[in-house]
This record gives C-alpha cells, structure tokens and sequence, in this order.
C-alpha cells in the first residue's frame, strides 16, 4: 500500500520539476494549476488541495536525501498506466518557460530511469511538449 495518493505523486512529479532550478516561474505554477483542473487524472482531487500538496512536497524536496523520498513515494504511488503521464505532466511543466535547462534536464533523465520510461516512448512525450510550445 502507498503512502500517497496517484494524484499526488503526480503533483509531486510537477512540483518537483518546477523547483529543480531553485525558481518556481508563473508560468510553471499557471501550468500545474491548469493541469490539475482539466487533466481526467485529477477528476476526484479536490483543487483546494494543491497548495498543501505543493508544499508537503516541498518539505520533504527541503530534507537530506529529499529527491530520492519523493521520487520512492511517485514511483510507490504510481499504477502502471500513470508513469507515462507523470512523464509527460513534468516534461509540461519543464516546457512551461519555452526554455529547458541542464537541471530539468538531468531530473527528466532521473525521472524516466525512476519510472522506467522506455527511451522512445520518454521522445514521443518531448517531441509531442515541443509541438505544442512551439510559437510563431
């Protein structure tokens, strides 16, 4: 049994992505709201929940060895069929800046040997995040 929810595994993922680089952006945080109240994967999380999701999250990111916790509690509290999604949840929130950087990098790479996102499958979410950031 898990010691927490697959939502909030997932907004563990989003919120572990967003803080990696030590700057939380707007954009980030618009996105993870949006993502939580229209994603069919949050239908029965409450959004008022968010923040304090958020911030237990944070809590433990904060802690000796806080990386590995959360993502040992995400992949615990992840059925099958949601490690592709929490892939792609934080390839979103990583895109949320039109800019990638070394650390979102590295976290996605962690990410994926976590879950064990197949290495194609892990391009088909990137390539799809590029399509959809990309601006005119």
């Amino acid at each position: 049994m898990s010691t927490i929810a697959p939502e909030t595994a997932l907004i563990y993922v989003m919120v572990t992505m967003s803080a990696v680089d030590s700057a939380m952006s707007d954009n980030e945080l618009r996105t993870i709201g949006d993502i939580v109240k229209h994603l069919p994967a949050f239908r029965k999380f409450e959004t008022a929940r968010l923040i304090p999701v958020a911030k237990e999250c944070a809590s433990i990111l904060q802690e000796d060895g806080g990386l590995d916790a959360v993502f040992g509690l995400v992949k615990d509290a992840l059925p099958a069929q949601l490690r592709e999604t929490a892939y792609a949840l934080a390839v979103e929130v990583a895109s949320a800046d039109l800019a990638v950087g070394q650390e979102e990098l590295r976290l996605l790479q962690i990410l994926r040997d976590t879950l064990g996102i197949e290495k194609l499958i892990a391009a088909a979410i990137e390539r799809g995040a590029r399509a959809r950031h990309m601006t005119v």
